[in-house]
């Protein structure tokens, strides 16, 4: 292993074998490392002087001294079904680190092949979804988004079908827990209150150790709480900055409250309030403003789990948490990306009027945004050219002159809080796909170059004005599956 001060853990395994399946890596061949995160890298504690290194371990040839890789068992509710059979499919849990700050991260190598839960599928991961995964879990860190991170990726020759021959590739993802919604629904409707009670405190105990010493239900009452509010604020800044996860699904959620499984997600460009990114979501369950329900209803999944270990009414006021929440949050980001600091009674009023607006003529959410971080310094032109009909957003911006008159920070000091929080580069779909064309003929530079604009979303980044133009007619609403 490289230079390293880390310490080696798998307190996954701590939990009842139920909860997992050792399985080996089945290995690509040839694989190469072809992307490799050093920033995170440096954060977990090592260095890796060459990257080339991580190959063996990342196209599933080699273990480290301390992996045991496991497949996790969970189940959940897919598109409001309940389905027992799910579990990790294609990725193995190695092991977990300790930095020297003491945060704890978890190994997790997606497109490692066939375990017990892969079901009809073949275990791989082929390099498209491997690269989408990769850049969007990297600009939401760079948005200041709670997510999981793409440690390094590992692309081989190996065919993989999908709707057509795709290569196979991997992905290292770390966070500090894999472990989600779906792990309580297996505990609860398969393995009974004993396996129930051992997940929970293993998670307190982990990630909430501030709660550990608590009474018993007083400790997981509080854990609900704080995890139901985790995930409304992370929804809320989902909304906020225009993100569309695609599946949100009980298994995709994570117990931490992090942006979890990227597979068909899209930011939005023209902005449409239903959107939805997936073409297999044909009901539309998980589009765009639905999003804030479908959070609700997991938690409610998730509280449905914990009854026979927690008192019905504290679960009951755990999930009152939720609404207010994600109001407070909402309603917070949306002031900020409006410059507000001083609260009215009014300012919902005029946040989902321009909504309504937005929605009515098809306006791209982010040059909207930062269009108006500038208006002191560029003038109306930017949002008034992003109209066909003038006149609409003549009257919005008159109304939005009026509001800002009831502002203490003014001018300069404004705009520069504003684009601090309205980005001006995101990941639209049709910037993700350049980069899979190059990457499929071996070049990686405009990948490598593209991580690094999204790494600084909010700064002008002269000479990279191309990434934030709107996307070309071929770009927009591209169709993005599940199998990506």
């Amino acid at each position: 292993m490289p230079e390293t001060s880390v310490k080696i853990e798998h307190r996954y395994l701590e939990l009842p074998d139920s909860f997992y399946s050792r399985v080996k890596p089945t290995p690509l061949k040839d694989g190469r490392v072809v992307c490799f995160n050093a920033p995170l890298a440096e954060d977990m504690g090592f260095r890796a002087e060459k990257p080339e290194d991580w190959a063996g371990v990342g196209s599933g040839a080699e273990l480290l001294e301390g992996m045991d890789p496991v497949a996790m068992k969970y189940t959940g509710h897919q598109f409001g079904v309940y389905n027992p059979e799910l579990g990790d499919g294609r990725g193995l849990l190695l092991w977990e680190t300790l930095g020297p700050d003491g945060r704890r991260w978890d190994w997790h190598l997606k497109g490692a092949g066939m375990t017990p839960y892969s079901r009809f599928g073949d275990g791989r991961a082929v390099l498209r979804s491997t690269i989408r995964e990769y850049l969007c879990s990297e600009a939401m860190a760079g948005l200041g988004i709670p997510t999981t991170r793409a440690l390094f990726m590992v692309s081989a020759k190996d065919p993989v079908r999908r709707e057509s021959i795709e290569t196979a590739a991997t992905l290292l993802r770390v966070t500090q827990s894999h472990i989600r919604f779906g792990h309580f629904e297996f505990a609860a409707r398969h393995q009974g209150e004993e396996a129930l009670r051992a997940l929970l405190e293993h998670v307190i105990n982990l990630h909430f150790p501030h709660l550990a010493e608590l009474p018993e239900q007083e400790r997981y009452r509080r854990w609900y709480e704080e995890t139901v509010e985790r995930t409304a604020r992370l929804i809320a800044d989902w909304q906020a900055v225009g993100f569309c996860h695609g599946v949100m699904n009980s298994d995709n959620m994570s117990i931490i409250g992090e942006t979890f499984d990227y597979g068909p997600y899209a930011f939005l460009d023209d902005f449409d309030a239903g959107y939805i990114c997936n073409h297999t979501d044909q009901g539309g369950r998980y589009a765009y403003n639905r999003q804030p329900n479908i959070g609700f209803v997991n938690c409610q999944y998730l509280a449905n789990s914990l009854l026979p270990v927690m008192e019905e009414d504290d679960v009951r006021r755990g999930l009152r948490c939720y609404e207010t929440a994600y109001n407070q949050r909402f309603l917070g980001n949306m002031r900020r990306k409006l410059g507000l600091t001083r609260e009215t009674d009014d300012d919902l009023t005029l946040i989902m009027d321009t909504f309504s607006m937005l929605h009515e003529h098809h306006i791209d959410y982010t040059l909207f945004f930062r269009g108006l971080s500038n208006l002191h310094s560029q003038g109306n032109a930017p949002v008034r050219n992003l109209f066909v009909d003038r006149s609409v957003a003549d009257a919005w911006l008159e109304r939005y002159q009026s509001r800002l008159q009831q502002e203490e920070i003014v001018g300069d000091e404004r705009e520069r809080q504003m684009r601090a929080t309205n980005p001006k580069y995101i990941l639209r779909n049709y910037l993700a796909q350049q980069v899979i064309l190059e990457a499929r003929n071996g070049d990686y530079q405009p990948m490598e170059r593209l991580l690094e604009v999204l790494k600084r979303p909010f700064d002008e980044q002269p000479g990279n004005e191309a990434f934030a133009a709107p996307p070309p007619d071929w770009g927009k609403h591209l169709n993005i599956s599940c199998s990506s």
